[in-house]
């Protein structure tokens, strides 16, 4: 399923009485979690632009590196072996819905951070996921106690669809930040645009103050 592309959900893309209405269904005791524009959904809608890559557990690896004291290369059985944790995290996509209440399960960014030990310089992190797909979030955007390296939510496997067998989960940010797919992460002094900051979407990716777009 292809993504759409941002200039869709500005003006005559978006039936804002509608994304209103939705928005009042929302229970009075939640509604303070959902930020601006957004309307709750009991689903998970699959976006994402390309095809869906696949997984060999043989040649997979995950990476950190840049401005990392102990850069690491783990492959797939090492990786999973690493501590888990298990969260409960709102999410929100810049396509207008939130999902509350999911739950996570997957290896602590905390712990990461201990392996690799971050220099000073590191100001921003990259994620590089398949097929050449890069997200970008600030360095302090991954402090948070609930972000993530996930293989579940709600309690069974990240299907392929949704970014399997590794997920970033950065919930302070839009959806698209928290990238499918996920192979590495690069620590940087300077930041670097991914693939849908470059084509329209806001840098920053903050729901609560609707940073959808350049």
């Amino acid at each position: 399923m292809f993504f759409r592309l941002p200039g869709k959900l500005k003006g005559k893309g978006v039936d804002e009485a509608k994304i209103d209405a939705l928005r009042e269904r929302t229970p009075e005791p939640v509604r303070d979690r959902v930020p601006p524009g957004q309307f709750v959904t009991n689903g998970w809608p699959v976006l994402h632009y390309g095809s869906v890559p696949r997984f060999d557990p043989k040649t997979w690896s995950f990476k950190v590196w840049g401005c990392v004291a102990n850069p690491i290369e783990l492959d797939y059985q090492a990786f999973r072996a690493l501590p888990q944790l298990e969260t409960t995290a709102d999410i929100h996509c810049v396509t207008r819905w939130s999902k509350l209440g999911m739950s996570w399960e997957g290896v602590p960014m905390r712990h990461i951070l201990d392996m690799v030990q971050p220099t000073s310089s590191a100001r921003f992190v990259i994620a590089h996921a398949e097929a050449g797909f890069t997200a970008n979030v600030p360095f302090e955007a991954i402090l948070d106690e609930d972000v993530l390296l996930a293989h579940r939510a709600d309690g069974h496997d990240i299907t392929a669809e949704h970014g399997w067998p590794l997920r970033l989960v950065v919930p302070s940010r839009y959806f698209w930040k928290s990238a499918k797919w996920l192979r590495g992460l690069e620590f940087t002094t300077h930041d670097r645009p991914g693939f849908w900051e470059q084509n329209g979407y806001h840098n920053d990716a903050d729901p609560w103050k609707e940073e959808r777009h350049w």
